[in-house]
């Protein structure tokens, strides 16, 4: 079980059509089950700054296997993950846009998007996560019940 380049493609193309179909453009980033960058794309118009968001999204969907909404939601002030951003060299994001990819239930990489307000960019990362698994953007939520 894994994320492929084909599935990576698939992924992108499904956020990148929800993203026109809004009319914000994204930065939308795929990562492995080990993090890593599988692909990447910057669609025409959206901010250079947010390339690295996009990809940190991803990553940090992947670290913790828990949407970056929900660890947002857990890491304000007071929370049980209050201060989580400052770790990993500063590439935890805690804001939404980044979900967990899954096959048969277990995470084996992660979609990141960046480019417009959280709302956008969850709505285009949910369309991506639904292109890899329609179940996946249903499963908000972590396993373990984090968030």
């Amino acid at each position: 079980m894994m994320v492929t380049l084909s599935d990576a493609r698939r992924v992108i193309a499904a956020a990148e059509a929800k993203a026109a179909e809004i009319g914000q453009p994204c930065n939308i980033a795929v990562v492995d089950e080990g993090g890593n960058l599988v692909s990447h794309i910057r669609m025409d118009g959206a901010w250079l700054g947010s390339i690295d968001i996009s990809i940190n999204k991803a990553f940090t969907a992947r670290a913790f296997d828990i949407t970056t909404k929900d660890l947002g939601d857990n890491s304000q002030p007071g929370q049980q993950f209050y201060g989580i951003h400052n770790s990993n060299d500063g590439r935890i994001m805690i804001f939404a846009g980044g979900i967990p990819l899954r096959q048969k239930g277990r995470v084996v990489g992660a979609v990141g998007v960046s480019g417009g307000s959280g709302e956008q960019d969850q709505s285009v990362a949910e369309a991506g996560a639904a292109a890899f698994d329609p179940r996946s953007a249903q499963r908000k939520r972590h396993p373990k019940g984090l968030g």
